[in-house]
């Protein structure tokens, strides 16, 4: 079993939210074992689930009857019965029990309504693992082939892991968004789904997603927003001074995982060559994901952007970091960034003002070029995370 980031909180409840096979069951089961302090209320049992749909008044009173030496309750996969919030709303305040709440689809507990505690809980995210948790078992190439899902690994050999992500693909489909009928029609969004993998890494445009896909250009706003309220994907917002202007560019759209949108985008017996343009967008793709998880485990208030300027230069990564000066980062896959690159960094950040220009890439040690800080990606990620 691997360490995770993300930590227990001890003295308030919270939400864990993530994709399916992300880890959330064991990453409970691991820091809150049933005993005489937890009690667990698995949703994904059938029996469990029929009772308290039938009569979520049960649940209350199965609460109610608890004894005094109960801390804890967990409830996993809440998303399946939102109404239970309520109750849980209740024993928080009145009995001051702690609650844990897993789910995979915020989407389910927002279109339903559903008492998010306001502020009585916690939201923390669980992702697929990061090079820092998986320590000596990671390899990049391995990581930009099929992704790191903990599945990956338990499973031995390249087809396994193959079967596996095709498998999560049709699986996610069936279970996550038909189940919970989060779309009136399962194959536009299938299409979208492959479509959108091809753009995984890049600047999302609906226009062109919707022609490829058969849909109108609101339908597949709706179709990535499913996406990211069933986190298996994010946004990257463009870089502006205000907010206003930073949201009226077009962000950039990533899959949570390199493995799955392989698997969507039916590339994953399409081999990775070094020195490649496919490559070079994977291993940006990567280490802007692997930026991301660690921002949402370790530094909430760091917010990421991409910059891109009228003359099309573009600053692969912004940091902004509350209090310090924005880190305007280059990722290179290469190990040696080109003078032109490093220049073209140092100037976009001279341009904005405070921001510390540098240049994370596969160099086997740090360097100083044309006074710009190159560091190996994995330096660079430890130092600034």
């Amino acid at each position: 079993m691997f360490q995770r980031l993300v930590g227990l909180p001890k003295q308030q409840s919270f939400f864990l939210f993530g994709a399916r096979g992300t880890g959330k069951s064991t990453w409970l089961r691991s820091h809150l074992p049933e005993s005489s302090r937890v009690v667990w209320f698995d949703l994904l049992d059938l029996e469990t689930e029929d009772l308290f749909s039938a009569r979520p008044q049960a649940f209350g009173q199965r609460l109610a009857a608890l004894p005094s030496s109960v801390k804890w309750v967990v409830v996993d996969e809440v998303q399946k019965l939102p109404r239970l919030l309520d109750t849980v709303h209740r024993f928080i305040e009145q009995k001051r029990l702690r609650f844990a709440l897993s789910g995979s689809s915020a989407r389910k507990l927002k279109s339903g309504g559903a008492n998010m505690l306001g502020g009585r809980a916690l939201a923390l995210h669980l992702f697929p693992l990061t090079q820092r948790e998986l320590g000596s078992r990671f390899n990049l190439d391995e990581a930009l082939h099929v992704g790191t899902l903990p599945q990956m690994f338990l499973l031995k050999g390249t087809t396994a892991k193959h079967q596996f992500l095709r498998s999560y693909a049709l699986t996610y489909v069936k279970e996550e968004v038909w189940a919970e009928q989060l779309v009136r029609k399962l194959d536009p969004f299938r299409r979208f789904l492959e479509v959108a993998a091809q753009s995984h890494g890049k600047q999302v445009n609906t226009l062109n997603i919707a022609r490829d896909t058969g849909v109108d250009n609101k339908t597949v706003a709706t179709y990535l927003e499913i996406l990211e309220d069933t986190h298996l994907g994010f946004f990257l917002e463009s870089f502006e001074h205000s907010f206003r202007r930073r949201i009226a560019k077009k962000p950039k759209f990533f899959y949570f995982d390199a493995g799955l949108a392989r698997a969507l985008g039916r590339t994953l017996d399409v081999n990775l060559r070094p020195g490649t343009n496919a490559y070079g967008d994977a291993f940006e793709a990567f280490v802007i994901t692997e930026a991301q998880r660690l921002c949402s485990a370790l530094h909430p208030a760091y917010r990421l952007s991409y910059m891109r300027t009228k003359d099309d230069a573009e600053v692969d990564l912004v940091v902004e970091r509350p209090g310090k000066p924005a880190l305007f980062v280059e990722i290179k896959s290469s190990a040696e960034p080109s003078i032109v690159e490093v220049k073209k960094v140092a100037r976009l950040a001279r341009e904005h003002g405070r921001a510390q220009p540098c240049v994370w890439c596969a160099i086997n040690a740090p360097a100083i070029v044309e006074g710009v800080e190159v560091l190996p990606w994995k330096t660079a990620l430890e130092k600034y995370f």
